[in-house]
């Protein structure tokens, strides 16, 4: 509010102290004018006083009386005092206008300013007037005595007119004031606090708009400026959080450097591989906050050659490893001055291990298709060279062939198999199963491998469970893992079938007490063709598929599948199946 008024106040007060100063220039005027009036009505009339003082002394016709009567009509007294200040003659009495401290104060002011004669004094509205004066043969000094009850009228009139003229001022100082603080002084002030807003970022704020000269025309195109800035930060805004977002949202690692190699921009793809949080990274220098040589070779590269470099590297991730392919460029303005650097990661460890397993999915078939097609050449020719007229010999090569070939049909059969549940239009015949009854029902099957092998095997799988899913594909899972403990478990073992029911799931467990698996051959059991052992797992004619077709049924399921295993100790395998099955 005071900031508003304050240019009002101002020019009030200015006009305040000229009128004051104006009044006090006045009244010193008038009253130095009404003096030199009073000296020369008062220098007159001393003339007509010593005159009658004189007769008064030689006592011609002139009495006390007269004088006071002489006084009394010029309204003016007098005092004759002798040269030691003795009152000789006076007749400040006959006037009665003034008392007897008003005579002895002005006796005692000429007493102590004797040398000041024939200049007239003013003191308290009473104007005296002393001259030296040699009266027959008395000298001393005479003081005539006037009020002036018409000087102090006359200066509370002046200071009344300067009252009146500075009231009416201010009264018009207001209205005028008022109407150009409203039409010009407001609107620019609200003009500067509007752009005081937009230079603190606020762009909403707006000014009131006056429709009178420059005022109105600056009022109008602050308003259009804050307009048109809403509108640019506003697409900013929304041009920089779609960049943000299809920064952040791209499968692709990306890092922006400076010219001075200080880290400019990380996007969430490069936190997700390389760890850390954003403010681990923006402000500080690559090489100290990027902890691979490769990475700072391939900047430096582009730093030294200003052109798009394209490497791959490994980046160790706990006991696994991540390849990366990083690609960068160097930036420049359109002025061909150079800003930084650009990379990007691509991350290709899928695209590696899906590259690796298609030459170890080669290497491996063609290693479990050589030997069944080696040997069945082989004793064909033999048979050819003559072996054949021998009915013993050609009985045992014959029954290897048979087996050989069997062998090569199983691993046929199985490579199909896998290459169907991996399909994406692979499909399960989804139907309500008691699953203790499947189980059940899949023990018979491999009870003969049991009792050669004179192994123990018990089974806790009471109660009626219902679970949606494929029957014929879940008993593939559950002969191959029980199988698979059979040929694994030594004379004499055990093998151990158990339940567990839940409120919207199953867990099936195998546990035997066989061989066991190594804990850093674990991950990759259900790789195709992966073998622990594998001189005895081509003995007992696996193909090295089951357990990579057992994984594909049970994600087909939706479910999972756990091992936990020690070396001599024995493996479990843990099923989880949903008892609803969800479609994709």
């Amino acid at each position: 509010m005071w900031s508003n008024t304050r240019p009002l106040l101002t020019y009030t007060v200015l006009v305040v102290i000229v009128m004051v100063s104006l009044g006090i220039l006045l009244a010193q005027l008038t009253r130095g004018y009404f003096i030199n009036i009073f000296e020369e009505r008062i220098s007159i009339e001393s003339e007509y006083f010593v005159t009658s003082i004189e007769n008064f002394l030689k006592e011609d016709d002139v009495t006390k009386e007269s004088l006071n009567e002489y006084s009394e009509e010029l309204n003016t007294s007098m005092i004759f005092l002798s040269e030691n200040f003795e009152v000789i003659i006076d007749t400040v009495g006959a006037t009665e206008q003034f008392s007897d401290e008003d005579k002895q104060m002005i006796i005692n002011v000429v007493r102590n300013n004797d040398r000041e004669m024939g200049e007239g004094k003013l003191l308290d509205n009473v104007f005296y007037y002393p001259t030296s004066q040699t009266i027959g043969d008395i000298s001393g000094t005479l003081v005539l005595i006037s009020p002036v009850e018409s000087l102090s009228n006359i200066t509370k009139n002046i200071w009344l007119i300067i009252g009146l003229t500075l009231l009416l001022g201010l009264v018009a100082i207001f209205l005028i004031g008022f109407n150009v603080f409203s039409k010009y002084i407001r609107p620019i002030r609200s003009a500067s606090e509007v752009a005081n807003e937009l230079a603190m970022g606020n762009y909403k704020a707006r000014t009131y708009e006056s429709h009178f000269g420059e005022a109105g025309q600056l009022s109008q195109s602050i308003n259009i400026l804050a307009r048109n800035l809403q509108e640019m930060t506003s697409s900013k805004g929304m041009q920089e959080n779609q960049l943000e977002a299809v920064i952040n949202n791209m499968g692709s690692g990306l890092i922006l450097i400076d010219e001075k190699g200080y880290i400019l921009l990380v996007n969430r793809a490069f936190l997700d591989s390389f760890g850390g949080e954003k403010l681990e990274y923006v402000g500080y220098l690559y090489h100290d906050a990027i902890p691979y040589t490769v990475i700072h070779e391939t900047i430096q590269s582009i730093y030294l050659f200003e052109e798009t470099i394209t490497e791959d590297f490994v980046m160790p991730v706990h006991i696994d490893q991540k390849h990366l392919e990083v690609t960068g460029a160097p930036i420049f303005s359109e002025g061909n001055k150079w800003k930084g650097i650009v990379l990007v990661f691509h991350d290709i460890t899928n695209m590696k291990k899906l590259e690796q397993m298609r030459k170890d999915f080669v290497a491996n078939v063609s290693h479990e298709l050589k030997t069944p097609v080696t040997s069945i050449r082989g004793f064909s020719e033999t048979l050819l060279d003559g072996a054949m007229k021998d009915e013993a010999m050609l009985e045992q090569f014959l029954q290897i062939i048979l087996k050989e070939s069997g062998r090569l049909q199983s691993l046929i059969l199985d490579l199909l198999e896998l290459s169907k549940v991996e399909r994406e239009d692979f499909h399960l015949a989804v139907e309500s199963i008691n699953i203790q009854q499947l189980l059940d029902d899949l023990l018979p099957i491999v009870e003969h491998q049991v009792k050669e092998k004179n192994i123990s095997m018990h089974s806790h799988i009471q109660g009626e469970t219902i679970v949606e899913g494929d029957s014929s594909r879940l008993k593939q899972v559950f002969i191959n893992l029980i199988t698979n403990a059979v040929h694994y478990t030594g004379e004499n073992g055990l093998i151990d079938l158990t339940f567990e029911d839940y409120h919207d799931h199953v867990i099936i467990s195998i546990q035997d007490n066989g061989v066991g698996i190594p804990e850093e051959e674990i991950p990759r059991i259900f790789e195709r063709f992966y073998r622990v052992d594998k001189a005895r797992s081509r003995n007992s004619g696996g193909t090295g598929l089951g357990l990579a077709i057992v994984k594909h049924i049970i994600e087909a399921h939706h479910g999972s599948i756990q091992v936990e295993s020690d070396v001599d100790v024995g493996t479990i395998f843990h099923v989880k199946l949903f008892k609803k099955f969800t479609k994709d």
